[in-house]
């Protein structure tokens, strides 16, 4: 009994599969995760990155600020106060601040050593803090032709901040498990429903679970996949790639629950695109805060997708482990087991309506009009 239901629900995914590829809103779903990816990782990478910016206080007329003014590739802001441009480096408003004391020019010519202060924002990228930190001593070696006996201090202010296109990997991560995994089965179901084929099966040996279980497995394999591929653009595998396959797993198999349920509700393409975008807020929300840190963080613990986001994060790309995320992976894993039943009697109600349907139609067409599906 149980390889006569596996061999029809094989034969229903089978079709899906097949006929995916003429599918709009499939390839939609496949190819949009991955225009995100090029999109963020590509433009707005390199607008984010612009040029290092770099805040000066000058003490004593030094002739660094023209010299750094001139420096291509940079940004100078000239500041009057020292407390003002310590802030604005620890807020991430400027990658450095650099502050000139009192005759540093003519300290560096007499061959004395004179303090140079340059303090580095901990949310600059490394490779602007390398550029700044260069950028500032040659023009130190400028002032002299000799080597400058200066003594350099530089320090590190502010929270360190990954850099935007990390940030903003969970949103994509999320996107390509959620979009593929949930609404495309969700889709397809009410797609059956309308055409009528669902009901068509209550005459074969098929059942409404096998073709939940098809959309199911649909579901699971295009969130699967879709998810894959972005880490593997975004090479955030991590050094454990198979928590975050784990992780991965997980979101593809409740996003696919999710989208099972949506479909089996919803009467019509128009009710389920408003109640996707409706309750997209809520699966999307955990993105937030990991684009926004500073955000307090108990509210993503109440959203089902956080569950297997946050592990994938903190595995792929804050170097965390399987101890770590262990918890966060097992809660998700519950969630999954926990929408089984739920599923299970969505699906029985769907049947229930469908037959009803069925006869209500038979009796209307009459005992002696073959009833059409």
């Amino acid at each position: 009994m149980a390889s006569m239901t596996g061999g029809r629900t094989w034969q229903i995914l089978r079709k899906d599969l097949r006929l995916g590829p003429r599918s709009p809103l499939l390839l939609w779903a496949l190819v949009v995760p991955v225009l995100m990816t090029l999109l963020i990782r590509g433009v707005f990478g390199g607008l984010f990155a612009g040029e290092p910016r770099i805040g000066v206080v000058d003490e004593g007329a030094s002739e660094l600020v023209a010299a750094a003014q001139a420096v291509d590739g940079i940004e100078v802001e000239v500041l009057a106060d020292p407390a003002q441009l310590r802030r604005r480096v620890e807020d991430g408003g400027l990658d450095a601040g650099l502050r000139l004391q009192p005759g540093f020019d003519a300290a560096v010519r007499a061959g004395e050593q004179p303090e140079l202060r340059l303090w580095l924002s901990s949310a600059s990228p490394a490779s602007d803090q390398a550029v700044v930190s260069v950028t500032v001593l040659d023009l130190v070696r400028g002032l002299t032709d000799v080597e400058p006996p200066i003594e350099v201090e530089i320090v590190e202010v502010g929270e360190e901040l990954l850099p935007l296109d990390l940030r903003l990997l969970p949103l994509l991560v999320l996107y390509a498990v959620a979009v593929p995994g949930g609404m495309v089965p969700a889709a397809s179901l009410v797609e059956e429903k309308e055409r009528g084929t669902v009901q068509a099966l209550l005459a074969s040996p098929a059942t409404v679970g096998d073709v939940l279980r098809a959309k199911g497995a649909l579901g699971v394999i295009l969130g699967l996949v879709a998810g894959l591929v972005t880490l593997v653009l975004n090479d955030a595998f991590g050094a454990q790639p198979l928590v975050v396959l784990l992780a991965v797993v997980i979101g593809a198999v409740m996003m696919a629950e999710i989208g099972l349920l949506l479909g089996s509700w919803a009467q019509d393409t128009n009710t389920l695109f408003a109640a996707w975008k409706a309750g997209g807020m809520v699966l999307f929300l955990p993105a937030i805060f990991f684009i926004w840190p500073d955000l307090p963080i108990w509210p993503a613990y109440l959203l089902p997708s956080y569950y297997f986001l946050e592990p994938a994060y903190a595995v792929s790309v804050e170097g965390a482990g399987l101890s770590d995320v262990g918890w966060h992976l097992a809660i998700g894993a519950a969630i999954c087991v926990a929408l089984v039943p739920v599923v299970v009697a969505v699906g029985r109600w769907l049947e229930r309506r469908l037959v009803a349907g069925r006869i209500e139609r038979r009796v209307e067409d009459g005992p002696t009009q073959p009833l059409e599906v």
